[in-house]
């Protein structure tokens, strides 16, 4: 490890400075351009030691965890310069690619706090429970007892972790909280807890029933459930498995969503890939026939059934498909006008060269990985699509994630080759 003087001269994708160190790039957490930092440097990573000349864009985080906790990276950071590094990183990304669509001005939809959390349970040497999060890249513990980026709703689980920590840590020395903020409550689901814990139904039914929790899941499973949990898509109520994926803040889901409508042009019929519970597939068909397609069987159930109930709505058909391996072809894309495709952060590398093989006419893409996202715009526009636009959504506060949605359209005149 070498002690250094560094000059920070940019941010980089994760929110760490960049400096030219003594022997190459070196990336600091915490240190923002402008500085001129005191760093131990081994390898490419430095830990900041002190501020030799701080930026005038730095300011003071407002929570007491920040530096330690690993959730947020950027509280340091002045908001409008923290907006516009957000916005430049999904520019310099696509210019890379040679791409250069409309790029609109963040949105920012992080108001109301994330819906979703993880909380980490575990066993303190005098056998306490610690709830928290992880310091960055590790696996310590920081014990918290708030945190400000979570939505009102659940700002009540961690005092119901807090609860169940103390219930059960004797059982195992650590398990995780998946607590997700529902419509009529909060659905929590407990992972990595050892043995069987029906003896303690009694117990966790009274937190639940103190601490506004309408299910309680063990490992995917239900275990007590005192209100069917529920969330709402265009009017239709959906009853998610436990742990099921949601847009994490509901003003991000509002606005991806708000996108994906007003960008159907005159589509008819539509396929929505990576579906899930249907956060897309059920306002897309107000409007037009949707194929929804995903791999999770409970998640194309919930969709199913919740289409079953609702009224108002064009035909919708769920599909089940491992879309990594078994991509829906450009043959089967042909007869379709509008492609909806919102994968996990690895992307859809084998749809994407399917859809750019196909007749498609729109497609909207929804990442939460810019780049990942660049690599699979790059090959759109490499099979003949335009990138019209992309909106940048940011329901990550102080964060160095980035939502993206982005329309692509192809010209009536070009086709594939036969």
């Amino acid at each position: 490890m070498i002690r250094a003087t560094l000059e920070i001269y940019e941010l980089a994708g994760r929110g760490e400075g960049v400096a030219n160190g003594p022997q190459g790039l070196v990336f600091v957490p915490l240190a923002l351009p402008g500085e001129r930092i005191e760093a131990d440097v081994e390898g490419d990573r430095g830990v900041l030691i002190s501020l030799q000349q701080a930026s005038p864009h730095r300011r003071s985080p407002p929570c007491p965890y920040f530096g330690d906790c690993g959730g947020c990276r950027l509280q340091h950071l002045d908001t409008a310069v923290y907006a516009q590094w957000k916005r430049s990183y999904i520019v310099s990304l696509l210019t890379k690619q040679g791409l250069a669509p409309l790029i609109h001005s963040l949105c920012e939809a992080q108001d109301a706090g994330r819906r979703r959390v993880v909380l980490h349970v575990r066993r303190s040497s005098t056998g306490a429970a610690l709830i928290g999060f992880m310091a960055a890249n590790t696996h310590r513990l920081i014990s918290i007892d708030h945190c400000l980026v979570l939505a009102a709703e659940l700002q009540g689980a961690i005092l119901a972790a807090r609860d169940l920590g103390e219930l059960l840590i004797a059982r195992t020395p650590s398990f995780d909280l998946q607590f997700t903020a529902v419509a009529n409550g909060i659905d929590c689901d407990i992972r990595g807890i050892a043995g069987n814990i029906d003896k303690h139904i009694s117990q966790i039914a009274e937190i639940a029933r103190r601490r506004g929790i309408c299910r309680i899941s063990v490992g995917g499973s239900p275990l007590l459930t005192l209100a069917v949990p529920f969330v709402e898509f265009d009017g239709v109520h959906v009853v998610p498995p436990p742990s099921a994926f949601l847009q994490a803040t509901a003003a991000g889901e509002q606005a991806l969503t708000d996108f994906v409508l007003t960008r159907v042009g005159a589509s008819r019929r539509a396929v929505d890939l990576f579906c899930g519970i249907g956060t897309f597939t059920f306002p897309l068909a107000r409007r037009l026939s949707v194929l929804a397609v995903d791999s999770d069987a409970r998640a194309l159930e919930a969709l199913t059934l919740a289409h079953r109930n609702a009224t108002g709505l064009k035909p919708i058909e769920a599909q089940r498909r491992n879309l990594f391996r078994e991509p829906l072809t450009a043959n089967e894309l042909d007869t379709i006008d509008l492609v909806l495709f919102d994968p996990p952060r690895q992307g859809a590398e084998a749809q994407a060269r399917e859809i750019a093989a196909s007749r498609c006419r729109r497609v909207i893409a929804v990442s939460c990985d810019p780049v990942t996202f660049a690599r699979d715009a790059s090959i759109l526009v490499a099979g003949g699509y335009t990138l019209v636009e992309v909106l940048p959504v940011d329901q990550f506060q102080w964060s160095a994630h980035l939502e993206i949605a982005a329309l692509f359209t192809r010209s009536s005149k070009l086709r594939r080759s036969a």
